[in-house]
């Protein structure tokens, strides 16, 4: 037993009471419907073709979309405050371009998952990062791990 597909004649070309009788390529009618009911706009729009204050405004000017793509997939670097540079550099942490990398690609798994806060371990480094600023606000070394407890943090990356 299958059941019939129902088929809405004006999704059919040449069919339907707006269409029917009208040769190809006629100006559609006006829309019967008013504002707020779904208004359909017809008349002598061709496809891509936008008047003056109807509908959506096409800018004039702007980047181009190849500009904003690129941009969006190009974040902007980390930033180190001076708090987690000072505990960097009192323990003895190299942030080699590596490393950085590695945060940098941390950092970034997060931020695609919706953290704000997050703990980013690089070879048994951890990197406190504020995702949303992308600064690393500390870092805390694996001689200190066992001393330290990690509070207000939304998610860990293993990096």
């Amino acid at each position: 037993m299958s059941a019939a597909i129902p088929t809405n004649p004006a999704l059919i070309p040449g069919i339907g009471p707006a269409r029917s009788g009208a040769p190809a390529g006629a100006p559609m009618p006006p829309s019967t419907r008013g504002p707020g009911q779904g208004e359909i706009r017809h008349g002598e729009l061709r496809p891509g073709e936008l008047r003056e204050g109807e509908g959506q405004s096409i800018p004039k000017s702007g980047p181009v979309f190849a500009e904003l793509l690129h941009k969006a997939s190009d974040p902007e670097p980390l930033r180190f405050s001076r708090h987690a540079l000072e505990r960097a550099q009192r323990r003895g942490i190299e942030l080699d371009p590596s490393t950085l990398s590695r945060l940098n690609e941390g950092v970034g798994r997060a931020a695609g998952k919706g953290a704000r806060d997050s703990v980013v371990l690089v070879d048994g480094t951890a990197f406190v990062v504020s995702v949303g600023n992308r600064t690393v606000v500390t870092a805390v070394g694996a001689q200190h791990m066992r001393e330290h407890v990690f509070t207000n943090i939304d998610s860990a990356v293993i990096a």
